[in-house]
Protein backbone atom coordinates (compact mmCIF):
# COMPACT_ATOMS: atom_id res chain seq x y z
CA UNK A 1 0.00 0.00 0.00
CA UNK A 2 1.36 3.39 -1.03
CA UNK A 3 0.01 6.68 0.24
CA UNK A 4 -1.38 8.97 -2.45
CA UNK A 5 1.00 11.79 -1.47
CA UNK A 6 4.20 9.74 -1.89
CA UNK A 7 6.36 11.41 -4.53
CA UNK A 8 7.96 9.68 -7.50
CA UNK A 9 11.34 10.58 -6.04
CA UNK A 10 10.46 8.84 -2.77
CA UNK A 11 9.39 5.75 -4.70
CA UNK A 12 12.59 5.54 -6.70
CA UNK A 13 14.75 5.88 -3.57
CA UNK A 14 12.71 3.87 -1.06
CA UNK A 15 14.75 0.96 0.41
CA UNK A 16 11.51 -0.99 0.84
CA UNK A 17 10.47 -0.54 -2.80
CA UNK A 18 13.99 -1.31 -4.03
CA UNK A 19 13.91 -4.54 -2.03
CA UNK A 20 10.34 -5.73 -2.65
CA UNK A 21 9.57 -4.38 -6.11
CA UNK A 22 12.66 -2.89 -7.81
CA UNK A 23 10.82 -2.59 -11.13
CA UNK A 24 8.55 0.01 -9.53
CA UNK A 25 11.55 2.05 -8.41
CA UNK A 26 13.06 1.77 -11.90
CA UNK A 27 9.83 3.00 -13.49
CA UNK A 28 9.56 5.94 -11.05
CA UNK A 29 13.15 6.90 -11.82
CA UNK A 30 12.21 7.48 -15.46
CA UNK A 31 9.17 9.70 -14.86
CA UNK A 32 9.70 13.13 -16.44
CA UNK A 33 12.68 14.87 -14.76
CA UNK A 34 14.03 15.15 -11.24
CA UNK A 35 12.21 18.42 -10.59
CA UNK A 36 8.86 16.84 -11.45
CA UNK A 37 9.67 13.65 -9.54
CA UNK A 38 10.59 15.60 -6.42
CA UNK A 39 7.20 17.30 -6.13
CA UNK A 40 4.84 15.16 -8.19
CA UNK A 41 2.98 12.43 -6.31
CA UNK A 42 1.80 8.99 -7.36
CA UNK A 43 -1.78 9.78 -6.36
CA UNK A 44 -1.71 13.09 -8.19
CA UNK A 45 -0.39 11.42 -11.32
CA UNK A 46 -3.18 8.85 -11.32
CA UNK A 47 -5.87 11.41 -10.53
CA UNK A 48 -4.69 13.62 -13.40
CA UNK A 49 -5.27 10.59 -15.65
CA UNK A 50 -2.91 11.78 -18.36
CA UNK A 51 -2.99 9.22 -21.20
CA UNK A 52 0.82 9.51 -21.28
CA UNK A 53 1.27 8.39 -17.66
CA UNK A 54 4.11 5.97 -16.92
CA UNK A 55 2.74 4.90 -13.50
CA UNK A 56 -0.75 4.09 -14.81
CA UNK A 57 0.55 1.69 -17.45
CA UNK A 58 3.01 0.04 -15.08
CA UNK A 59 0.45 -0.39 -12.29
CA UNK A 60 -2.19 -1.81 -14.62
CA UNK A 61 0.22 -4.62 -15.47
CA UNK A 62 0.53 -5.38 -11.76
CA UNK A 63 -3.26 -5.45 -11.29
CA UNK A 64 -3.08 -2.52 -8.86
CA UNK A 65 -6.04 -0.84 -7.20
CA UNK A 66 -6.82 2.47 -5.53
CA UNK A 67 -8.82 3.45 -2.47
CA UNK A 68 -11.06 6.50 -2.13
CA UNK A 69 -14.26 7.43 -0.31
CA UNK A 70 -14.00 4.27 1.82
CA UNK A 71 -13.91 1.87 -1.09
CA UNK A 72 -11.26 0.11 -3.11
CA UNK A 73 -11.50 -0.36 -6.88
CA UNK A 74 -9.22 -1.76 -9.57
CA UNK A 75 -7.12 0.87 -11.28
CA UNK A 76 -8.66 -0.16 -14.61
CA UNK A 77 -12.05 1.02 -13.32
CA UNK A 78 -10.63 4.20 -11.79
CA UNK A 79 -9.12 5.45 -15.06
CA UNK A 80 -12.23 6.38 -17.01
CA UNK A 81 -10.69 8.35 -19.85
CA UNK A 82 -8.27 11.14 -20.77
CA UNK A 83 -8.00 13.44 -17.74
CA UNK A 84 -11.04 11.74 -16.20
CA UNK A 85 -11.32 9.31 -13.29
CA UNK A 86 -14.09 7.72 -11.25
CA UNK A 87 -13.64 10.35 -8.53
CA UNK A 88 -16.70 12.49 -7.86
CA UNK A 89 -16.73 16.05 -6.54
CA UNK A 90 -15.25 16.21 -3.04
CA UNK A 91 -13.70 12.73 -3.12
CA UNK A 92 -9.99 12.17 -2.52
CA UNK A 93 -7.73 9.30 -3.48
CA UNK A 94 -6.11 7.99 -0.29
CA UNK A 95 -3.94 4.99 -1.19
CA UNK A 96 -2.63 2.96 -4.09
CA UNK A 97 -2.56 -0.81 -3.59
CA UNK A 98 0.20 -2.59 -5.49
CA UNK A 99 0.27 -6.40 -5.21
CA UNK A 100 3.74 -7.88 -4.83
CA UNK A 101 4.20 -10.34 -7.72
CA UNK A 102 4.68 -13.97 -6.64
CA UNK A 103 8.20 -15.43 -6.75
CA UNK A 104 9.39 -16.21 -10.24
CA UNK A 105 7.55 -13.27 -11.81
CA UNK A 106 9.45 -10.96 -14.14
CA UNK A 107 8.32 -7.36 -14.54
CA UNK A 108 9.42 -5.03 -17.33
CA UNK A 109 8.50 -1.51 -18.38
CA UNK A 110 9.55 0.09 -21.65
CA UNK A 111 8.69 3.35 -23.36
CA UNK A 112 9.65 5.49 -26.30
CA UNK A 113 9.80 9.20 -25.54
CA UNK A 114 10.86 12.03 -27.82
CA UNK A 115 10.49 14.55 -25.02
CA UNK A 116 9.43 14.04 -21.38
CA UNK A 117 6.01 12.59 -22.20
CA UNK A 118 6.22 9.13 -23.78
CA UNK A 119 4.86 8.39 -27.24
CA UNK A 120 4.28 4.73 -26.36
CA UNK A 121 4.50 2.79 -23.10
CA UNK A 122 4.26 -0.93 -22.39
CA UNK A 123 4.51 -2.90 -19.15
CA UNK A 124 4.55 -6.68 -18.74
CA UNK A 125 4.37 -8.99 -15.75
CA UNK A 126 5.22 -12.57 -16.69
CA UNK A 127 5.58 -15.84 -14.78
CA UNK A 128 7.23 -18.80 -16.50
CA UNK A 129 6.95 -22.34 -15.13
CA UNK A 130 8.70 -25.27 -16.81
CA UNK A 131 9.22 -23.28 -19.99
CA UNK A 132 5.58 -22.24 -20.38
CA UNK A 133 3.79 -18.99 -19.61
CA UNK A 134 1.73 -19.54 -16.48
CA UNK A 135 0.67 -15.91 -16.26
CA UNK A 136 1.09 -12.83 -18.41
CA UNK A 137 -0.26 -9.34 -17.86
CA UNK A 138 0.26 -6.65 -20.47
CA UNK A 139 -0.64 -2.97 -20.28
CA UNK A 140 -0.26 -0.31 -22.96
CA UNK A 141 -0.37 3.45 -22.55
CA UNK A 142 0.52 6.77 -24.20
CA UNK A 143 -0.91 5.86 -27.60
CA UNK A 144 -4.67 6.11 -27.03
CA UNK A 145 -7.20 7.87 -24.82
CA UNK A 146 -6.09 5.99 -21.70
CA UNK A 147 -3.82 3.22 -20.52
CA UNK A 148 -5.41 -0.23 -20.92
CA UNK A 149 -4.84 -3.89 -20.12
CA UNK A 150 -4.45 -6.02 -23.24
CA UNK A 151 -6.54 -8.93 -21.97
CA UNK A 152 -6.81 -10.80 -25.28
CA UNK A 153 -3.04 -10.63 -25.68
CA UNK A 154 -2.62 -12.18 -22.25
CA UNK A 155 -4.91 -15.03 -23.24
CA UNK A 156 -2.84 -15.81 -26.32
CA UNK A 157 0.33 -16.07 -24.25
CA UNK A 158 -1.09 -18.06 -21.36
CA UNK A 159 0.10 -21.70 -21.51
CA UNK A 160 2.23 -20.97 -24.58
CA UNK A 161 5.90 -21.91 -24.64
CA UNK A 162 7.98 -18.98 -23.45
CA UNK A 163 9.86 -18.96 -26.78
CA UNK A 164 6.75 -19.31 -28.97
CA UNK A 165 7.45 -16.60 -31.53
CA UNK A 166 4.07 -16.90 -33.27
CA UNK A 167 2.16 -16.49 -30.01
CA UNK A 168 4.20 -13.42 -29.09
CA UNK A 169 3.67 -11.79 -32.49
CA UNK A 170 -0.07 -12.42 -32.23
CA UNK A 171 -0.15 -11.05 -28.69
CA UNK A 172 1.67 -7.91 -29.83
CA UNK A 173 -0.87 -7.43 -32.64
CA UNK A 174 -3.79 -7.75 -30.23
CA UNK A 175 -2.15 -5.34 -27.77
CA UNK A 176 -1.84 -2.72 -30.51
CA UNK A 177 -5.54 -3.13 -31.29
CA UNK A 178 -6.57 -2.96 -27.63
CA UNK A 179 -4.67 0.29 -27.14
CA UNK A 180 -6.74 2.02 -29.85
CA UNK A 181 -3.97 4.40 -30.97
CA UNK A 182 -4.92 7.89 -32.13
CA UNK A 183 -3.17 10.43 -34.32
CA UNK A 184 -1.41 13.15 -32.35
CA UNK A 185 1.79 15.19 -32.22
CA UNK A 186 3.81 12.03 -31.52
CA UNK A 187 2.76 10.36 -34.77
CA UNK A 188 -0.03 8.64 -36.63
CA UNK A 189 -2.14 5.85 -35.17
CA UNK A 190 -0.50 3.46 -37.64
CA UNK A 191 2.98 4.46 -36.47
CA UNK A 192 2.07 4.15 -32.80
CA UNK A 193 0.49 0.73 -33.34
CA UNK A 194 3.82 -0.41 -34.74
CA UNK A 195 5.60 1.02 -31.70
CA UNK A 196 3.31 -1.00 -29.45
CA UNK A 197 4.03 -4.22 -31.33
CA UNK A 198 7.78 -3.73 -30.99
CA UNK A 199 7.62 -2.72 -27.32
CA UNK A 200 5.35 -5.63 -26.37
CA UNK A 201 7.78 -8.13 -27.85
CA UNK A 202 10.78 -6.53 -26.18
CA UNK A 203 9.01 -6.07 -22.88
CA UNK A 204 7.78 -9.66 -22.80
CA UNK A 205 11.26 -11.03 -23.51
CA UNK A 206 12.79 -8.84 -20.82
CA UNK A 207 10.19 -9.90 -18.26
CA UNK A 208 10.53 -13.57 -19.21
CA UNK A 209 14.30 -13.40 -18.87
CA UNK A 210 13.88 -11.93 -15.38
CA UNK A 211 11.84 -14.96 -14.30
CA UNK A 212 14.91 -17.19 -14.06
Amino acid sequence: MIGATVTHRELERSPLVLDRLPALAAMARRVANIRVRSVGTLGGNLCFSDPHSDPATFLLALDAGVAYDGKRVPLAEFLVGPYETALQHGQLLSTVHVPIPPPGTGVAHRKLAFHERPAATVACAVRIVDGRVEQARIAVGSVGARAVRAVESEGVLRDAASDDRAALVRAAELAAEAAEPVDDANGSAYYKANLVRVLVERCFREAAAACS
